[in-house]
């Protein structure tokens, strides 16, 4: 970016691919990138919160399209970005959000629930940023966004594949980063620390872990999910061009202690 005004973070004339972006925290990635001008094409293996997403991105003035896929089934990558094109003529924008999480204790974790979660939180994000990057590097622009955890730093004693594939994405971003530079394409993490949710209300909840968590974070405050909001579009955005490489922890500051 040569220069900085109030453009360089609009999205104007932009499309974005989010994977699990009707749902939880991808339904806020999805509000947000239409919010600054984005059109966003919504993956997700159902239907889902479609209508509700659909109402917002509208409102926001942008159009959104929609593509039924499970992101690990073979050839899955492909079949995204060729819907999209199909859809949008172009993209600009992938944000890898999808993933799962299963917990067991050590001894009795299932063979088939460590596969199951490598292949959504890490195969599926290669895949889809291997063939994302075959359409980005010969337009020379464009940003990929891998969604990453506080268990891209942290251990997770009940949730070994979890913690190992946000341990992973964050080295996937980084080898991303430095592969593609030269072509004007960024590749960068949001980790999302503590974030008030559906999900997570009975974990704020709890009466030993509840208090736990927030005792750990400097504001003592969990986040909400507007909180990611800001950093997604800044990640996604010019403003961020000479960036690229990084998980940016929105945490409260949790990883300080």
């Amino acid at each position: 970016m040569s220069d900085f005004n109030r453009d360089s973070f609009s999205l104007k004339g932009q499309v974005a691919i989010v994977t699990g972006g009707a749902r939880g925290l991808g339904k806020f990635y999805t509000t947000a990138l239409s919010l600054y001008g984005a059109d966003v094409m919504v993956v997700s293996r159902t239907q889902n919160g479609w209508d509700e997403i659909r109402q917002v991105v509208e409102k926001n003035g942008q159009r959104v399209g929609f593509f039924q896929q499970d992101v690990t089934a073979p050839g899955a990558a492909d079949q995204i970005i060729a819907a999209t094109l199909k859809e949008f003529d172009h993209f600009d924008i992938l944000v890898n959000n999808a993933g799962v999480i299963i917990r067991n204790d050590v001894l009795d974790y299932k063979d088939e629930d460590w596969q199951k979660v490598i292949d959504i939180n890490l195969n599926a994000t290669y895949y889809l940023s291997h063939a994302a990057a075959k359409v980005l590097t010969k337009q020379k622009h464009g940003k990929i966004i891998n969604i990453g955890s506080m268990l891209s730093y942290r251990a997770g004693k009940y949730i070994f594949p979890y913690t190992a594939s946000k341990h992973a994405v964050l080295g996937l971003t980084r080898a991303y980063a430095d592969a593609l530079a030269k072509d004007n394409v960024q590749v960068n993490g949001l980790a999302p620390g503590y974030i008030s949710t559906d999900m997570t209300k009975a974990l704020q909840e709890d009466p030993v872990r509840g208090p736990e968590i927030a005792a750990h974070i400097p504001s003592g405050d969990w986040g909400v999910p507007a909180d990611l909001m800001g950093p997604m579009i800044f990640l996604a955005s010019h403003a961020s061009d000479y960036v690229t490489g990084v998980m940016v922890p929105v945490d409260g500051g949790y990883l300080l202690r």
